[in-house]
């Protein structure tokens, strides 16, 4: 795909979203997935056919497909030149620009913003369990009671069980498996503003798009690679879908986003006080935030763990060790044993990835895979930490990513939307090894791995 325009790119990614959409519209098993397909195939077919048509044109001018690099450079040759050469592509980029612009405006409205609006709808119009995920009502309720001055995990014990409290509720939404900073999200729940407006999932989709769009902002990458990790994040399956269902990973995934932003920049303790935000939303942050200290430089090169531990420490421990320490039975209960299935309550989390198919087949067996996979993993992990260690933030988004792979295929009780968070940690390892490493304009153009400083990466490429 290298050797792909960007327009070809496009078309390709929107393509195979509709691909996705007609695959989730005739298979999916939960309607609610199917509901957002039904929505969604259409933009990202107009969008495809859109750019498709844009490429071919494009191509057919040019003679040929071109990178969209070489036009860039040629551009920038012909910048300053009032050649009739030069005034005809000037005006073919800004068409190219304005045809990508509007085919992300309509995926953006139509995969996006148009299914979570009918939803939200739908969810207050008539039966709200085909038009919501079960993660939105728990944040809603969790808000809610600590507005009210309650805790939002509960727990009884039990002849020796630590159990929630029965209610003629699924006993699943009775659990709060995340994090005591999520509860932000619900707050607005228990006010007084029309119900349609303080539906979680408005909350997150706000919450994500304001936190991407800043983080990428201050990234001095190539214009190309900061609008496919906002595709990724915004309007391709990977945030549209949850974003209309559910979405409660895409604000901890747009923190980790600043926070490797800042940590390419070099900005320590900008980047722990990102990933302790994140990490204080949900487990799900907290590779992330551990490994990401091999990546902690500040300009001068030198090693800066301990800004970094600073800031993620002033986020984390006042929003999480209060409600740890206050009530350690239920909290350890409802963050800790019920995601891993050993709470003795079934998580909806149940996609037919090899961990979970394994724990079906072999029930008795649960407490020890779960032991011998945290064990094994563990020791990989070490000995790659200590033969190869991350060097950079890229690195770091490089080996979370498969970390994070490998751990969600082989969670006991997971879903395959969490293959989000590997996702993502890809692309952003792709954009950040093409941004410029701000240590270069510190006169640090060089490395001394022997003094222990991290690589710095080139600032070539920079459009």
């Amino acid at each position: 795909m290298r050797r792909w325009s960007p327009e070809w790119r496009d078309a390709f990614l929107y393509g195979i979203s509709a691909l996705f959409a007609l695959c989730s519209l005739l298979f999916a098993g939960i309607p609610l997935y199917r509901q957002w397909a039904e929505m969604a195939l259409g933009p990202y077919l107009g969008a495809a056919v859109l750019m498709a048509v844009v490429a071919w044109f494009v191509g057919r001018r040019a003679g040929a497909r071109v990178d969209g690099a070489d036009d860039t450079d040629r551009a920038g040759n012909l910048e300053t030149s009032e050649t009739p050469g030069a005034a005809a592509l000037r005006r073919s980029r800004r068409h190219r620009r304005t045809a990508r612009i509007a085919a992300f405006v309509i995926v953006l409205a139509g995969a996006t913003v148009v299914p979570l609006t009918m939803e939200v709808i739908w969810r207050y119009e008539g039966n709200a369990a085909l038009h919501v995920q079960p993660e939105v009502i728990v944040v809603e309720r969790a808000g809610v009671r600590v507005d009210a001055g309650k805790n939002p995990y509960q727990v009884i014990d039990r002849n020796g069980h630590i159990l929630i409290h029965q209610t003629a509720e699924p006993v699943y939404e009775l659990y709060y498996p995340y994090l005591p900073g999520m509860v932000l999200f619900g707050f607005s729940s228990g006010s007084k503003v029309e119900a349609r407006l303080t539906d979680a999932r408005i909350q997150f989709l706000l919450f994500t798009v304001i936190v991407t769009v800043f983080a990428l902002s201050r990234l001095r990458a190539p214009l190309e690679a900061r609008f496919r990790t906002l595709e990724v994040l915004t309007v391709l399956p990977t945030a549209a879908l949850p974003l209309a269902t559910g979405g409660d990973d895409m604000p901890v995934v747009s923190l980790m986003l600043l926070g490797m932003v800042a940590l390419q920049r070099r900005r320590p303790l900008l980047a722990g006080l990102a990933l302790g935000a994140a990490s204080s939303l949900k487990f799900t942050a907290w590779p992330l935030a551990v490994l990401a200290l091999w990546g902690a430089w500040d300009l001068e090169g030198r090693r800066a763990v301990g800004r970094y531990v600073v800031g993620f420490l002033v986020v984390t421990v006042p929003v999480v060790v209060p409600f740890a320490v206050g009530n350690t039975s239920a909290f350890v209960d409802n963050v800790i044993r019920f995601p891993l299935g050993l709470a003795g309550a079934a998580s909806p989390a149940a996609s037919p990835l090899p961990g979970h198919l394994f724990v079906d087949a072999f029930p008795r067996l649960h407490v020890v895979y779960v032991l011998i996979v945290l064990a094994v993993g563990g020791i990989v992990l070490v000995r790659r930490l200590i033969t190869r260690p991350p060097r950079d933030a890229t690195d770091v988004c490089r080996l979370t990513g498969w970390v994070m792979l490998v751990g969600i295929l082989l969670a006991p009780a997971t879903r395959v939307g969490y293959l989000l968070y590997a996702v993502n940690l890809f692309v952003w390892a792709w954009m950040l090894r093409k941004a410029e490493d701000p240590a270069v304009r510190h006169g640090r153009s060089a490395v001394d791995d022997a003094g222990g400083a991290g690589r710095v990466q080139s600032a070539s490429g920079i459009s």
